[in-house]
């Protein structure tokens, strides 16, 4: 079961006012603050930015079926360019939250997967429940692992790091490493050959000498 929920967080709800009848309905909206690490690593919802959510409850026999969307602001930056980046995210989730005392009634004898499946359970604690696990479970599976400024963002210069969306037609002059070490071979016996041209003349200076 959930540890003891605070009925101050801006992410628990009352489900009081809905009742336990089957089939009955309750809507509401609310604007709340991000949780910290609301993301990935490249991405996510800033700390404290709002999050506005739009919540269905739904009485059902076990409990209470909570549909929703959160609509936020992410922050990242492209992973291409390294430029920071925004956009609108919004996020779709449903949930069943469990009363204690059905799920023990319905729960057969405990086994090591029916163990796994409770612990995978979110359960209504004194008429309360927490959106937060569901919310973030939510939010960091719809966020792109790869975000990019723009679909066709061409990144950076591996030699020199510019952007190249700011300079469509930066090029360096590569060399062919194959021919590298032949014009070096070029240059070298040039110098051979002026040296050598150059001790003949002083032979014929001297010789034109005596």
């Amino acid at each position: 079961m959930n540890a003891r929920l605070d009925h101050r967080s801006p992410l628990v709800f009352d489900t009081r006012e809905l009742g336990r009848r089957p089939g009955a309905l309750k809507r509401l909206s609310r604007t709340v603050e991000a949780p910290r690490d609301l993301g990935n690593e490249v991405i996510g919802v800033p700390e404290g930015a709002p999050i506005e959510l739009d919540l269905r409850l739904e009485s059902v026999m076990d409990g209470v079926l909570v549909t929703g969307t959160g609509r936020a602001t992410v922050k990242g930056e492209c992973v291409r360019c390294l430029e920071p980046l925004e956009r609108e995210l919004d996020a779709d989730f449903q949930e069943l939250f469990a009363y204690p005392e059905a799920d023990a009634r319905t729960r057969p004898a405990e086994s090591g997967e029916d163990a796994e499946d409770e612990e995978d359970t979110l359960f209504i604690e004194d008429d309360l429940f927490d959106l937060e696990p569901v919310l973030r479970d939510t939010v960091v599976l719809a966020l792109p692992l790869q975000p990019v400024c723009q679909d066709d963002c061409p990144g950076l210069c591996s030699d020199c790091g510019v952007r190249l969306a700011d300079d469509p037609d930066h090029h360096h002059d590569a060399v062919d490493i194959r021919w590298a070490a032949l014009q070096g071979l070029a240059g070298t016996n040039q110098d051979g050959e002026k040296d050598n041209m150059g001790g003949a003349e002083a032979g014929v200076d001297e010789k034109q000498e005596k």
